[in-house]
Protein backbone atom coordinates (compact mmCIF):
# COMPACT_ATOMS: atom_id res chain seq x y z
CA UNK A 1 0.00 0.00 0.00
CA UNK A 2 2.77 2.60 1.29
CA UNK A 3 4.49 1.76 -2.26
CA UNK A 4 1.02 2.37 -4.30
CA UNK A 5 0.97 5.70 -2.42
CA UNK A 6 4.27 6.66 -2.78
CA UNK A 7 4.14 5.79 -6.14
CA UNK A 8 0.84 7.67 -7.15
CA UNK A 9 2.36 10.75 -5.34
CA UNK A 10 5.43 10.71 -6.87
CA UNK A 11 4.56 9.88 -10.44
CA UNK A 12 1.59 12.92 -10.48
CA UNK A 13 4.10 15.28 -8.22
CA UNK A 14 6.31 14.95 -11.36
CA UNK A 15 3.37 15.58 -13.85
CA UNK A 16 2.14 19.06 -12.44
CA UNK A 17 5.87 19.99 -12.30
CA UNK A 18 6.49 19.17 -16.04
CA UNK A 19 3.04 20.43 -16.62
CA UNK A 20 3.56 23.75 -15.43
CA UNK A 21 6.87 24.28 -16.32
CA UNK A 22 5.48 23.15 -19.96
CA UNK A 23 2.60 25.38 -20.15
CA UNK A 24 4.05 28.22 -18.49
CA UNK A 25 6.80 28.41 -21.24
CA UNK A 26 3.52 27.45 -23.48
CA UNK A 27 1.69 30.32 -22.26
CA UNK A 28 4.81 32.98 -23.23
CA UNK A 29 5.93 31.50 -26.17
CA UNK A 30 1.92 31.76 -27.82
CA UNK A 31 1.10 35.74 -27.29
CA UNK A 32 0.47 36.89 -30.80
CA UNK A 33 2.20 38.98 -32.99
CA UNK A 34 2.00 42.51 -33.09
CA UNK A 35 -0.70 43.71 -35.55
CA UNK A 36 2.44 46.33 -36.91
CA UNK A 37 3.73 43.54 -38.90
CA UNK A 38 0.75 42.15 -40.22
CA UNK A 39 0.01 45.68 -42.42
CA UNK A 40 3.89 45.61 -43.50
CA UNK A 41 3.22 42.22 -45.15
CA UNK A 42 -0.23 43.44 -46.39
CA UNK A 43 1.34 45.95 -48.29
CA UNK A 44 4.30 43.46 -49.35
CA UNK A 45 1.53 41.00 -50.73
CA UNK A 46 0.18 43.58 -52.98
CA UNK A 47 2.92 43.34 -55.33
CA UNK A 48 2.81 39.92 -56.40
CA UNK A 49 0.22 37.90 -55.89
CA UNK A 50 0.97 33.83 -56.42
CA UNK A 51 -1.64 31.29 -57.68
CA UNK A 52 -3.45 29.17 -55.29
CA UNK A 53 -4.70 25.24 -56.21
CA UNK A 54 -7.26 24.63 -53.85
CA UNK A 55 -7.50 20.70 -53.35
CA UNK A 56 -11.10 19.29 -52.02
CA UNK A 57 -10.95 15.22 -51.53
CA UNK A 58 -13.78 14.52 -50.98
CA UNK A 59 -15.77 10.70 -49.88
CA UNK A 60 -19.39 10.01 -49.34
CA UNK A 61 -19.45 14.42 -47.97
CA UNK A 62 -23.36 15.10 -47.44
CA UNK A 63 -24.04 17.08 -50.08
CA UNK A 64 -25.13 20.19 -48.63
CA UNK A 65 -21.83 20.26 -45.95
CA UNK A 66 -19.84 20.03 -50.03
CA UNK A 67 -22.16 22.82 -51.32
CA UNK A 68 -21.37 24.90 -48.10
CA UNK A 69 -17.28 24.08 -48.45
CA UNK A 70 -17.16 24.95 -52.02
CA UNK A 71 -19.15 28.06 -51.48
CA UNK A 72 -17.00 29.42 -49.11
CA UNK A 73 -13.77 28.61 -51.49
CA UNK A 74 -16.15 30.43 -54.39
CA UNK A 75 -16.48 33.46 -52.27
CA UNK A 76 -13.11 34.39 -51.27
CA UNK A 77 -11.91 37.38 -51.84
CA UNK A 78 -8.47 36.67 -52.96
CA UNK A 79 -7.46 38.81 -56.18
CA UNK A 80 -4.97 36.88 -57.13
CA UNK A 81 -5.91 33.80 -59.96
CA UNK A 82 -7.52 31.21 -57.93
CA UNK A 83 -8.20 27.10 -59.44
CA UNK A 84 -10.39 24.65 -57.34
CA UNK A 85 -9.90 21.00 -57.55
CA UNK A 86 -12.83 19.26 -56.30
CA UNK A 87 -11.81 15.43 -55.84
CA UNK A 88 -14.48 13.22 -55.48
CA UNK A 89 -12.91 9.97 -54.07
CA UNK A 90 -15.08 7.35 -55.77
CA UNK A 91 -18.04 7.94 -53.61
CA UNK A 92 -20.82 5.58 -52.98
CA UNK A 93 -23.72 8.44 -52.82
CA UNK A 94 -22.10 10.13 -56.08
CA UNK A 95 -25.69 10.22 -57.77
CA UNK A 96 -26.56 12.72 -54.48
CA UNK A 97 -23.42 14.85 -54.51
CA UNK A 98 -23.45 15.24 -58.58
CA UNK A 99 -25.82 18.17 -58.74
CA UNK A 100 -23.29 19.68 -56.20
CA UNK A 101 -20.80 19.14 -58.75
CA UNK A 102 -22.55 20.24 -61.53
CA UNK A 103 -23.37 23.52 -60.33
CA UNK A 104 -19.81 24.58 -59.51
CA UNK A 105 -18.51 22.79 -62.59
CA UNK A 106 -20.06 25.75 -64.24
CA UNK A 107 -17.45 28.04 -62.74
CA UNK A 108 -14.44 28.27 -64.41
CA UNK A 109 -12.49 28.10 -62.11
CA UNK A 110 -13.46 24.69 -60.55
CA UNK A 111 -12.20 21.46 -61.83
CA UNK A 112 -14.08 18.15 -60.80
CA UNK A 113 -12.16 15.30 -61.03
CA UNK A 114 -14.25 11.65 -60.41
CA UNK A 115 -11.89 9.05 -59.32
CA UNK A 116 -13.06 5.49 -60.64
CA UNK A 117 -12.45 3.98 -57.25
CA UNK A 118 -11.80 5.12 -53.82
CA UNK A 119 -7.98 5.39 -53.62
CA UNK A 120 -7.88 7.47 -49.77
CA UNK A 121 -7.87 10.81 -49.17
CA UNK A 122 -3.82 11.36 -49.41
CA UNK A 123 -3.81 9.82 -53.00
CA UNK A 124 -6.54 11.58 -54.10
CA UNK A 125 -4.76 15.19 -52.92
CA UNK A 126 -1.56 14.20 -54.96
CA UNK A 127 -3.92 13.35 -58.10
CA UNK A 128 -4.91 17.17 -58.10
CA UNK A 129 -1.57 18.62 -57.02
CA UNK A 130 0.47 16.54 -59.68
CA UNK A 131 -2.37 17.66 -62.59
CA UNK A 132 -2.53 21.26 -61.07
CA UNK A 133 -0.02 24.36 -61.42
CA UNK A 134 0.00 27.03 -58.81
CA UNK A 135 2.60 28.76 -56.86
CA UNK A 136 0.65 27.47 -53.73
CA UNK A 137 -1.56 24.22 -52.92
CA UNK A 138 -4.26 24.81 -50.03
CA UNK A 139 -5.90 21.96 -48.85
CA UNK A 140 -9.28 21.55 -47.69
CA UNK A 141 -11.99 19.32 -46.27
CA UNK A 142 -14.79 18.41 -47.80
CA UNK A 143 -16.85 19.28 -44.82
CA UNK A 144 -15.04 22.86 -44.00
CA UNK A 145 -15.70 26.22 -44.62
CA UNK A 146 -13.40 29.12 -44.85
CA UNK A 147 -14.00 32.73 -43.64
CA UNK A 148 -14.04 34.70 -47.00
CA UNK A 149 -10.12 36.36 -46.42
CA UNK A 150 -8.67 32.93 -45.39
CA UNK A 151 -6.67 32.50 -48.76
CA UNK A 152 -5.67 35.80 -48.81
CA UNK A 153 -4.38 35.50 -44.76
CA UNK A 154 -2.56 32.22 -45.72
CA UNK A 155 -0.98 33.30 -48.77
CA UNK A 156 0.66 36.63 -46.53
CA UNK A 157 2.19 34.74 -44.26
CA UNK A 158 3.82 32.26 -47.61
CA UNK A 159 5.50 35.20 -48.90
CA UNK A 160 8.29 34.42 -47.21
CA UNK A 161 10.10 31.93 -49.12
CA UNK A 162 11.32 30.03 -46.15
CA UNK A 163 7.78 29.02 -44.87
CA UNK A 164 6.96 25.65 -46.91
CA UNK A 165 3.64 25.54 -44.97
CA UNK A 166 0.96 27.29 -42.91
CA UNK A 167 -2.72 26.43 -41.25
CA UNK A 168 -5.45 28.51 -40.29
CA UNK A 169 -7.21 28.68 -36.69
CA UNK A 170 -9.74 25.74 -36.79
CA UNK A 171 -13.54 26.22 -34.87
CA UNK A 172 -16.38 23.70 -34.69
CA UNK A 173 -18.98 24.56 -36.94
CA UNK A 174 -21.50 22.40 -35.10
CA UNK A 175 -20.16 23.60 -31.31
CA UNK A 176 -23.53 24.00 -30.12
CA UNK A 177 -25.39 20.51 -30.88
CA UNK A 178 -23.56 18.61 -28.12
CA UNK A 179 -22.29 18.60 -24.84
CA UNK A 180 -19.16 17.35 -26.35
CA UNK A 181 -18.98 19.53 -29.60
CA UNK A 182 -18.67 21.96 -27.01
CA UNK A 183 -15.28 20.43 -25.50
CA UNK A 184 -13.95 19.77 -28.82
CA UNK A 185 -14.31 23.99 -30.11
CA UNK A 186 -12.43 24.34 -26.70
CA UNK A 187 -10.04 21.87 -27.37
CA UNK A 188 -9.58 23.32 -30.82
CA UNK A 189 -9.26 26.43 -29.36
CA UNK A 190 -6.25 25.18 -27.10
CA UNK A 191 -4.41 23.03 -29.72
CA UNK A 192 -4.33 25.82 -32.42
CA UNK A 193 -3.90 29.72 -29.63
CA UNK A 194 -1.58 27.38 -27.35
CA UNK A 195 0.33 24.55 -28.72
CA UNK A 196 0.75 25.40 -32.50
CA UNK A 197 0.43 29.56 -31.65
CA UNK A 198 3.77 28.76 -29.15
CA UNK A 199 5.21 25.95 -31.92
CA UNK A 200 4.92 28.89 -34.78
CA UNK A 201 7.03 31.12 -32.52
CA UNK A 202 9.63 29.33 -34.17
CA UNK A 203 8.41 28.03 -37.31
CA UNK A 204 7.93 24.77 -36.68
CA UNK A 205 4.14 24.19 -35.72
CA UNK A 206 4.36 20.03 -35.73
CA UNK A 207 1.18 19.28 -37.26
CA UNK A 208 -0.57 21.81 -39.69
CA UNK A 209 -4.25 20.23 -39.47
CA UNK A 210 -5.85 18.96 -42.60
CA UNK A 211 -8.84 20.59 -42.77
CA UNK A 212 -7.07 24.45 -43.62
CA UNK A 213 -3.44 23.94 -44.69
CA UNK A 214 -1.08 25.90 -47.16
CA UNK A 215 1.72 24.51 -49.04
CA UNK A 216 4.26 25.84 -51.62
CA UNK A 217 4.23 24.00 -54.37
CA UNK A 218 8.00 23.71 -55.30
CA UNK A 219 8.27 22.47 -51.68
CA UNK A 220 5.75 19.81 -52.32
CA UNK A 221 7.70 18.96 -55.70
CA UNK A 222 10.70 17.43 -52.94
CA UNK A 223 8.64 15.83 -50.78
CA UNK A 224 5.11 14.58 -53.13
CA UNK A 225 6.98 11.06 -53.42
CA UNK A 226 8.31 10.33 -49.99
CA UNK A 227 4.23 11.36 -48.89
CA UNK A 228 2.72 9.14 -51.00
CA UNK A 229 4.63 6.24 -50.33
CA UNK A 230 4.83 6.51 -46.77
CA UNK A 231 4.82 2.85 -44.96
CA UNK A 232 5.24 2.07 -41.22
CA UNK A 233 6.58 -1.39 -40.36
CA UNK A 234 6.91 -2.15 -44.28
CA UNK A 235 2.84 -1.78 -44.55
CA UNK A 236 1.40 1.72 -46.69
CA UNK A 237 0.42 4.57 -43.93
CA UNK A 238 -2.77 6.32 -45.43
CA UNK A 239 -4.18 8.15 -42.72
CA UNK A 240 -1.94 11.18 -40.51
CA UNK A 241 -1.43 12.74 -43.97
CA UNK A 242 -1.19 16.15 -42.40
CA UNK A 243 1.43 15.66 -39.29
CA UNK A 244 3.13 13.47 -42.10
CA UNK A 245 3.71 15.83 -44.89
CA UNK A 246 4.66 18.65 -41.99
CA UNK A 247 7.11 16.98 -40.34
CA UNK A 248 8.29 16.16 -44.06
CA UNK A 249 8.47 19.78 -44.97
CA UNK A 250 10.05 20.94 -41.57
CA UNK A 251 13.14 17.66 -42.41
CA UNK A 252 13.44 19.72 -45.57
CA UNK A 253 14.57 22.92 -44.20
CA UNK A 254 11.33 24.85 -44.16
CA UNK A 255 9.53 26.59 -42.05
CA UNK A 256 5.72 25.65 -40.64
CA UNK A 257 3.29 28.36 -39.54
CA UNK A 258 0.04 29.08 -37.80
CA UNK A 259 -2.40 31.81 -38.48
CA UNK A 260 -4.48 32.86 -35.89
CA UNK A 261 -6.97 35.20 -38.01
CA UNK A 262 -7.49 32.43 -41.45
CA UNK A 263 -10.05 31.23 -39.70
CA UNK A 264 -11.94 27.54 -40.63
CA UNK A 265 -14.92 26.18 -39.40
CA UNK A 266 -15.01 22.26 -39.53
CA UNK A 267 -17.40 19.18 -38.50
CA UNK A 268 -16.51 17.61 -35.63
CA UNK A 269 -17.83 14.47 -33.74
CA UNK A 270 -20.97 14.60 -31.70
CA UNK A 271 -20.83 11.63 -29.98
CA UNK A 272 -18.59 9.37 -27.94
CA UNK A 273 -17.93 6.93 -30.49
CA UNK A 274 -16.82 8.69 -33.50
CA UNK A 275 -15.04 10.81 -31.25
CA UNK A 276 -12.76 7.64 -30.13
CA UNK A 277 -12.57 6.06 -33.26
CA UNK A 278 -11.00 9.59 -34.52
CA UNK A 279 -8.59 9.91 -31.61
CA UNK A 280 -7.14 6.37 -31.80
CA UNK A 281 -6.39 7.26 -35.16
CA UNK A 282 -4.70 10.55 -34.50
CA UNK A 283 -3.08 8.54 -32.06
CA UNK A 284 -1.56 6.03 -34.19
CA UNK A 285 -0.17 8.57 -36.47
CA UNK A 286 1.09 11.27 -33.89
CA UNK A 287 3.12 8.21 -32.35
CA UNK A 288 4.32 7.26 -35.79
CA UNK A 289 5.37 10.43 -36.90
CA UNK A 290 6.76 11.58 -33.23
CA UNK A 291 9.61 8.79 -33.82
CA UNK A 292 10.13 10.66 -37.24
CA UNK A 293 10.12 14.37 -35.63
CA UNK A 294 12.63 13.61 -32.94
CA UNK A 295 15.27 13.30 -35.40
CA UNK A 296 14.64 17.11 -36.07
CA UNK A 297 14.98 18.53 -32.51
CA UNK A 298 18.24 19.14 -31.94
CA UNK A 299 18.23 21.19 -34.81
CA UNK A 300 15.07 23.01 -33.33
CA UNK A 301 14.85 25.30 -30.52
CA UNK A 302 14.70 23.54 -26.92
CA UNK A 303 11.35 25.11 -26.75
CA UNK A 304 10.55 22.15 -29.05
CA UNK A 305 12.17 19.69 -27.37
CA UNK A 306 10.47 20.84 -24.42
CA UNK A 307 7.17 20.58 -26.38
CA UNK A 308 7.50 16.78 -27.62
CA UNK A 309 8.59 15.85 -23.73
CA UNK A 310 5.56 17.49 -22.44
CA UNK A 311 2.91 16.02 -24.84
CA UNK A 312 4.67 12.30 -24.51
CA UNK A 313 5.94 12.37 -21.18
CA UNK A 314 3.24 14.05 -19.25
CA UNK A 315 0.59 11.71 -20.36
CA UNK A 316 2.56 8.80 -19.29
CA UNK A 317 2.66 10.26 -15.69
CA UNK A 318 -1.09 11.40 -15.33
CA UNK A 319 -1.30 7.41 -16.26
CA UNK A 320 0.72 5.88 -14.59
CA UNK A 321 -0.61 8.08 -11.09
CA UNK A 322 -4.27 7.51 -11.82
CA UNK A 323 -3.51 3.56 -11.80
CA UNK A 324 -1.64 3.99 -8.49
CA UNK A 325 -4.26 5.69 -7.33
CA UNK A 326 -6.68 3.31 -8.61
CA UNK A 327 -4.93 0.45 -7.25
CA UNK A 328 -4.42 1.38 -4.08
CA UNK A 329 -8.88 2.01 -3.84
CA UNK A 330 -9.47 -1.08 -4.89
CA UNK A 331 -6.43 -3.02 -2.75
CA UNK A 332 -6.49 -0.97 0.46
CA UNK A 333 -9.84 0.66 0.12
CA UNK A 334 -7.93 3.81 0.16
CA UNK A 335 -8.44 7.43 -1.33
CA UNK A 336 -5.13 9.16 -2.75
CA UNK A 337 -6.03 12.44 -2.24
CA UNK A 338 -2.95 14.24 -3.43
CA UNK A 339 -3.21 12.57 -6.40
CA UNK A 340 -7.21 13.49 -6.99
CA UNK A 341 -6.43 17.06 -5.21
CA UNK A 342 -3.06 17.51 -7.36
CA UNK A 343 -5.21 16.80 -10.94
CA UNK A 344 -7.93 19.13 -10.06
CA UNK A 345 -6.05 22.05 -9.15
CA UNK A 346 -4.27 21.49 -12.47
CA UNK A 347 -7.13 21.33 -14.69
CA UNK A 348 -8.76 24.14 -12.66
CA UNK A 349 -5.27 26.32 -13.37
CA UNK A 350 -5.29 25.31 -17.03
CA UNK A 351 -9.15 26.11 -17.60
CA UNK A 352 -8.84 29.58 -15.85
CA UNK A 353 -5.55 30.98 -18.06
CA UNK A 354 -7.69 29.24 -21.19
CA UNK A 355 -10.79 30.95 -19.97
CA UNK A 356 -8.51 34.36 -19.58
CA UNK A 357 -6.55 34.17 -22.86
CA UNK A 358 -9.87 33.56 -24.74
CA UNK A 359 -11.75 36.13 -22.77
CA UNK A 360 -14.66 33.52 -22.54
CA UNK A 361 -15.84 32.05 -19.39
CA UNK A 362 -17.36 29.18 -20.94
CA UNK A 363 -13.27 27.26 -21.17
CA UNK A 364 -13.96 26.61 -17.27
CA UNK A 365 -16.27 24.04 -18.55
CA UNK A 366 -13.30 22.50 -20.06
CA UNK A 367 -12.72 20.52 -16.99
CA UNK A 368 -15.04 17.98 -17.84
CA UNK A 369 -12.41 17.25 -20.46
CA UNK A 370 -10.43 15.58 -17.20
CA UNK A 371 -12.19 12.56 -16.31
CA UNK A 372 -12.33 12.07 -20.45
CA UNK A 373 -8.80 12.38 -20.43
CA UNK A 374 -8.26 9.71 -17.74
CA UNK A 375 -10.69 7.04 -17.99
CA UNK A 376 -10.83 7.46 -21.78
CA UNK A 377 -7.98 8.59 -23.76
CA UNK A 378 -4.87 7.69 -21.79
CA UNK A 379 -5.89 3.75 -22.48
CA UNK A 380 -7.17 4.40 -25.78
CA UNK A 381 -3.64 5.97 -26.23
CA UNK A 382 -2.08 2.89 -24.65
CA UNK A 383 -3.98 0.80 -27.11
CA UNK A 384 -2.99 3.11 -29.99
CA UNK A 385 1.05 2.44 -29.13
CA UNK A 386 0.00 -1.67 -29.27
CA UNK A 387 -1.20 -1.21 -32.35
CA UNK A 388 0.87 1.45 -34.29
CA UNK A 389 0.73 -1.20 -37.52
CA UNK A 390 -2.78 -0.92 -37.63
CA UNK A 391 -3.82 1.12 -40.58
CA UNK A 392 -7.82 0.79 -40.69
CA UNK A 393 -9.26 4.45 -41.39
CA UNK A 394 -12.23 3.17 -38.58
CA UNK A 395 -14.63 5.69 -40.01
CA UNK A 396 -14.98 4.66 -43.78
CA UNK A 397 -17.91 2.55 -43.03
CA UNK A 398 -21.11 3.64 -45.33
CA UNK A 399 -24.92 3.63 -44.09
CA UNK A 400 -27.86 5.25 -44.98
CA UNK A 401 -28.91 7.75 -42.33
CA UNK A 402 -31.73 9.87 -42.45
CA UNK A 403 -31.09 14.18 -42.52
CA UNK A 404 -31.52 16.26 -39.96
CA UNK A 405 -32.33 19.02 -42.24
CA UNK A 406 -29.37 21.59 -43.62
CA UNK A 407 -27.04 22.45 -40.96
CA UNK A 408 -25.94 26.19 -40.23
CA UNK A 409 -22.31 26.87 -39.82
CA UNK A 410 -20.58 28.66 -37.88
CA UNK A 411 -18.36 31.02 -39.54
CA UNK A 412 -17.08 34.30 -38.73
CA UNK A 413 -17.63 37.47 -41.69
CA UNK A 414 -13.91 37.90 -43.24
CA UNK A 415 -13.50 41.43 -41.25
CA UNK A 416 -15.27 40.47 -37.63
CA UNK A 417 -12.32 37.72 -36.26
CA UNK A 418 -12.02 35.39 -34.10
CA UNK A 419 -14.73 36.63 -31.20
CA UNK A 420 -17.67 36.55 -33.71
CA UNK A 421 -17.06 32.81 -34.78
CA UNK A 422 -18.03 32.33 -31.18
CA UNK A 423 -21.05 34.13 -31.39
CA UNK A 424 -22.47 31.76 -33.99
CA UNK A 425 -22.78 34.03 -37.20
CA UNK A 426 -24.44 32.26 -40.06
CA UNK A 427 -22.00 30.91 -42.86
CA UNK A 428 -23.58 33.17 -45.46
CA UNK A 429 -21.86 35.87 -43.71
CA UNK A 430 -18.68 34.44 -45.95
CA UNK A 431 -20.23 34.49 -49.53
CA UNK A 432 -20.93 36.84 -52.26
CA UNK A 433 -24.37 38.21 -53.08
CA UNK A 434 -23.95 36.53 -56.59
CA UNK A 435 -23.30 33.04 -54.78
CA UNK A 436 -25.71 32.65 -52.06
CA UNK A 437 -28.49 31.02 -54.07
CA UNK A 438 -25.63 27.52 -54.38
CA UNK A 439 -26.66 25.57 -51.52
CA UNK A 440 -30.56 26.42 -51.66
CA UNK A 441 -30.39 25.19 -55.14
CA UNK A 442 -29.83 21.40 -54.35
CA UNK A 443 -32.79 19.20 -54.88
CA UNK A 444 -34.42 17.76 -51.16
CA UNK A 445 -32.83 14.21 -50.08
CA UNK A 446 -34.43 12.04 -47.82
CA UNK A 447 -31.50 9.61 -47.83
CA UNK A 448 -27.80 9.90 -47.89
CA UNK A 449 -25.15 8.06 -47.80
CA UNK A 450 -23.81 8.82 -44.78
CA UNK A 451 -20.52 8.07 -42.41
CA UNK A 452 -19.44 8.92 -38.49
CA UNK A 453 -19.82 12.29 -37.78
CA UNK A 454 -16.16 12.32 -37.95
CA UNK A 455 -16.52 12.53 -41.72
CA UNK A 456 -14.78 9.79 -43.74
CA UNK A 457 -11.76 11.52 -44.08
CA UNK A 458 -10.76 12.66 -40.79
Amino acid sequence: MDLLATTSAVAVSSYALLSTVYKSAQALYARPASPASLRDGLGQAEVALPSVDVIVPSFNEDPNTLSECLASIASQDYAGKLQVHVVDDGSANRDLVGPVHKIFANDPRFRIILLAKNVGKRKAQIAAIRSSSGDLVLNVDSDTILAADVVTKLVLKMQDADVGAAMGQLIASNRNETWLTKLIDMEYWLACNEERAAQARFGAVMCCCGPCAMYRRSALALLLDQYETQFFRGKPSDFGEDRHLTILMLKAGFRTEYVPDAIAATVVPDSLGPYLRQQLRWARSTFRDTFLALRLLPELDGYLTLDVVGQNLGPLLLALSSLAALAQFVIGGSIAWWTLLTIAAMTMVRCSVAAFRARDVRFLGFSLHTPINVFLLLPLKAYALCTLSNSDWLSRKVVNVTTEGEKKAVIPHATTGISSARSGVSSGATRKPGLSHRPSSLPATERVCGRDRSTAYK
